[in-house]
């Protein structure tokens, strides 16, 4: 089944993009959820003529995006975490400690936008990509030390 998303689904896809799921996973929880509604023809003439007035405005963001993305490059992050002592984390390391340290550096990044491809249960270096919009994504490195 063909649907197009009205939000950004990480593992699926962008806002306004035409996609294929499954029929279940459609019906039972993307259209009820009011996260996508079925890409009919007339659905789709409506998406398209929405884009051709939305260009310059989505122009705009993703240059925003890029601009964020420049001043991202260069920045690494050090997070304390309480350990043992062998070195493993009481817990794990996730998004949101990483949104609120570069919030503490002055970058506003929603912690959804950023995902951490393995997960951090020891002291260490690691690395965590945040995805700025569909074209722009920075890869950011963490460092994990002891308290």
């Amino acid at each position: 089944m063909q649907i197009i998303l009205k939000e950004d689904i990480l593992s699926l896809g962008y806002k306004d993009d035409i996609v294929t799921v499954k029929d279940g996973y459609g019906r039972n929880y993307l259209i009820p959820q009011k996260k996508a509604v079925i890409a009919s023809e007339s659905a789709k003439k409506v998406l398209a003529e929405n884009l051709r007035q939305r260009a310059h405005k989505l122009e705009k963001i993703k240059a925003d995006a890029q601009v964020l993305a420049t001043k991202l490059e260069g920045v690494s992050l050090t997070i304390g975490a309480k350990t043992s002592s062998t070195g493993t984390i009481f817990g794990s390391v996730t998004n949101i400690q990483i949104a609120e340290s570069l919030a503490k550096q002055g970058f506003d990044v929603d912690r959804k936008t950023i995902v951490i491809k393995e997960q951090v249960k020891e002291v260490g270096s690691y690395k965590a990509v945040v995805k700025l919009h569909k074209e722009i994504s920075v890869e950011i490195p963490f460092e994990v030390v002891s308290e």
